[in-house]
């Protein structure tokens, strides 16, 4: 049977990811490795936590011995790497944490797997998700390519394109059969709520403000999170090793406008007058999102 760990299974993206992977691969083992930090939550998965191809491990993927001996107690065959400190506004607060969960965590892993793997990499492969956030701002015109130059703006998204040259590094230096993919922003179920879209639905609900960065003119691609997954499963399976592949939902939307569609949306819901909640909108000089959460 080949066992796959799954880092930040518990999470947003990677509960999708596992549940797709345990429902449609029942001959694969399925470990999900999560530490639960705020963002993680086992409920996600209630619907498959007892099917016998999936097991849960506790653990931090900062923890260079730990992560040794799960993968000595499991002997992976593939890693799929989602664990991740990903919300910008917690990088500016606390750039550590990010610079040892996504770049000190990436680097156990990658050692861990070199380790037990040594030279013997047939059937094995470690998959590293990234951000689009790597490349910088988008324009309002073009997209992000493979090929765009990166130019990381925040502790968060410097500390993902840290972590994406390491894994490239081992791929040239040690043969590590790896292979990469940067998304865009995700959106679905289970998202946690300090997010653009569930953090301003919420917001919308109970009449709280909606900040908006500078004049919300900022562009961004909205990616489904179920469809990632199925892009996660397709590069991983058929990607080429040392490729980088991008992900995208071909959904671009200024800040601005798809708070004002969710303004509109959510009066609809709430039987509000048209126009009632975008009255909340706020305009704001500091990223202060999360903050209105919390």
């Amino acid at each position: 049977m080949k066992t796959l760990v799954i880092t930040g299974g518990a999470g947003f993206i990677g509960s999708h990811v596992v549940r797709l992977f345990v429902k449609k691969y029942p001959e694969y083992r399925i470990v999900n490795l999560d530490n639960l930090t705020y963002a993680g939550n086992l409920a996600n998965l209630t619907d498959i936590e007892k099917l016998p191809n999936y097991i849960f491990e506790k653990a931090d993927i900062t923890d260079g011995p730990a992560m040794l001996q799960l993968f000595e107690k499991y002997r992976f065959d593939g890693v799929i790497h989602l664990a991740a400190e990903s919300h910008v506004d917690r990088s500016i607060a606390n750039p550590m944490e990010f610079i040892m969960t996504n770049i000190v965590g990436t680097v156990n892993l990658l050692n861990a797997a070199r380790a037990i793997w040594k030279d013997d990499f047939d059937g094995k492969r470690f998959y590293h998700i990234s951000t689009d956030e790597v490349y910088g701002s988008l324009g309002e015109e073009g997209k992000f390519v493979e090929t765009t130059p990166y130019d990381p703006r925040s502790p968060y998204s410097a500390s993902k394109a840290s972590s994406d040259h390491l894994v490239r590094a081992y791929f040239h230096t040690f043969h590590l059969p790896v292979v990469l993919s940067n998304c865009s922003n995700n959106y679905g179920p289970f998202q946690f709520p300090e997010k653009l879209v569930p953090l301003f639905i919420h917001n919308i609900r109970n009449n709280k403000p909606l900040p908006v960065y500078g004049k919300g003119e900022n562009v961004r691609d909205w990616l489904y999170v179920e469809d990632h997954a199925k892009a996660i499963d397709l590069i991983f399976h058929k990607g080429a090793a040392g490729e980088t592949y991008n992900i995208g939902g071909n959904n671009e939307w200024q800040n601005i406008q798809l708070i004002q569609k969710l303004c509109e949306i959510m009066d609809g819901k709430l039987g509000r007058l048209p126009g009632e909640s975008a009255k909340l909108i706020t305009y704001v000089k500091d990223r202060v999102w999360v903050y209105f959460y919390l």
